[in-house]
């Protein structure tokens, strides 16, 4: 099947690009860039060189590729513009996985607290949100265009909303604390993301109104039936990719770390892409590098009566882009780790 992939320069669309030219099922038919319109493939990535099946960088009109023969595009470009794009290839009947935030954000009123003014309302009915390990099965059906979620997002979602489901762990104060590599700000030119400035170099951003709070918070109540408030502290760490996050939250009266992992077996024993570690064994970023596995655990605070999880995930695989691939396959009735490990 062809896809297209918008915006396939940057970090997110380098990665799209190296997933979809070795995926059994897909072919990958255009690539767009309004910088690098015209520019071999291989020039702008020269990793690819060799498999790029002689690909050009081609101008990302929204009406040329509404016009054309390609059934599917990713949009990995940043929220504002995706939403120009998913208004052309949504109504001529093309499929769209959105990389971006414009419409991980179900209510308007949230969106717009967070982001300013929506650029599409009127397609948020036709949005969803797909986690594939956590998101009900019926979106294969209804969906013409998916949000795909953010890195942050994914790795606090994918433990803590079983746990919540099952009464395992209780929604008073849960604290998370996450780390993401320099690549989750995009490939852009300022001085905060200089080598020299990163290097030997970790703080925190964003506290208080992460934007990425808004679509958290927004799943945990769709994903569990109640409100759920947390206190989110990203943090800018010295590494390109990955993302750590650790998360404090009080255990259930009577709840045991057994409990816990009983929940977690029960939610992902058949998921291909999440790998429960033992307690006390906590996760690393060097070992998820380039896979599409987020990988987590859990140990038991008795002094506290916390339950301290721990999550770890490549940002650009997981967090975004493998993420993606992973829902064009299950969206098609592919083998879900097609192209993928």
């Amino acid at each position: 099947m062809k896809v297209g992939i918008v915006g396939a320069s940057g970090y997110a669309g380098e990665v799209l690009v190296k997933l979809l030219l070795r995926h059994p099922r897909a072919q990958l038919a255009a690539v767009t860039s309004r910088t690098h319109a015209g520019k071999p493939l291989a020039q702008v990535i020269p990793s690819v060189r060799g498999i790029d099946r002689g690909l050009k960088f081609s101008e990302s009109d929204p009406a040329a590729l509404a016009a054309g023969d390609i059934p599917l595009f990713f949009l990995a470009v940043p929220h504002g513009t995706a939403a120009a794009f998913a208004k052309a290839l949504v109504p001529a009947g093309k499929r769209v996985i959105d990389l971006s935030a414009d419409f991980r954000v179900a209510d308007l009123a949230t969106y717009e607290r967070y982001y300013g003014p929506h650029p599409a309302p009127e397609l948020l009915a036709q949005a969803r949100y797909v986690l594939p390990e956590l998101t009900a099965p019926a979106w294969k059906t209804e969906a013409k265009l998916v949000a795909s979620p953010g890195c942050y997002p994914t790795s606090i979602l994918v433990p803590l909303v079983p746990l919540l489901r099952d009464g395992i762990v209780t929604r008073e104060h849960i604290v998370v604390n996450s780390l993401s590599g320099v690549s989750g700000a995009g490939r852009k030119v300022e001085e905060t993301y200089l080598f020299v400035e990163r290097a030997e170099s970790a703080k925190a951003y964003g506290l208080v109104k992460h934007r990425h709070l808004s679509e958290i918070e927004e799943q945990l109540a769709l994903l569990t039936g109640a409100k759920t408030i947390i206190q989110f502290n990203p943090h800018l760490a010295p590494m390109r990719v990955g993302i750590a996050t650790t998360i404090t939250v009080p255990a259930a009266p009577g709840a045991t770390i057994d409990a816990l992992y009983a929940s977690w077996r029960k939610s992902y024993g058949a998921a291909p892409f999440v790998q429960l570690l033992p307690a006390g064994e906590t996760p690393d970023t060097a070992a998820v590098l380039g896979s599409n596995r987020l990988d987590m655990s859990a140990v038991h605070d008795p002094r506290t009566g916390n339950f301290i999880i721990t999550s770890a995930e490549d940002n650009l695989v997981k967090g975004t882009s493998g993420q993606a691939v992973q829902t064009m396959n299950l969206w098609h009735g592919w083998e879900e780790t097609a192209g993928l490990i």
